[in-house]
């Protein structure tokens, strides 16, 4: 016969509450592309569809795969010109995902990072923004590797990683599909 005490009624509310995750959403997707690409005066839905064959170059490329054949692209314009493009995109943390935008310049720079949305309880350092500088300026060639040239986050090593891959391959996707769109 299993012994019955009091502690072990408060004993699984409190574990469950422990291992839950803490969603937080920081900014909209709209909000996102205008500090990513600031001088633009629009943003339009950008419809792509990767091949089979693109989806292995964007995994060549970036050493990664590519989840979806319809990333989420959008086209900044400036007076009717390319600006730049923005890419919202997730990654898993540790067990969440990570929502992301990137701006990506028409030539395939790095303009910047942006976390729109981050639902785990620990690893938030990502959202430090002289961390995520350091992807400003990178382009699909640059190494993109986890403490050489994008330092670790102690606390946020799966985070960090990830986010990390995760520009390198959306880098690749502009490389792959957007780079000769005007």
């Amino acid at each position: 016969m299993t012994r019955f005490t009091w502690a072990s009624l408060f004993a699984v509310p409190v574990l469950a509450a422990s291992s839950s995750a803490i969603a937080a959403d920081y900014l909209t997707v709209a909000q996102a592309q205008h500090i990513l690409v600031p001088q633009a005066d629009a943003f339009a839905a950008f419809p792509v569809t990767l091949s089979p064959a693109q989806l292995t170059q964007i995994r060549q490329i970036s050493g990664v795969p590519q989840r979806t054949a319809q990333p989420r692209v959008w086209r900044a314009t400036s007076g009717g010109r390319l600006a730049g493009w923005v890419i919202v995109d997730e990654v898993i943390g540790k067990h969440e995902y990570i929502t992301y935008a990137t701006g990506i310049s028409p030539d395939g720079h790095v303009l910047g990072v942006e976390i729109l949305s981050y639902r785990e309880s620990k690893g938030g350092q990502v959202r430090d923004v002289r961390w995520r500088s350091l992807f400003r300026g990178k382009t699909v060639r640059d190494k993109f590797k986890l403490n050489q040239d994008i330092p670790n986050i102690s606390g946020a090593t799966l985070s960090s990683r990830n986010i990390t891959d995760g520009v390198k391959r959306l880098l690749a996707i502009h490389a792959v599909a957007l780079a000769q769109v005007r």
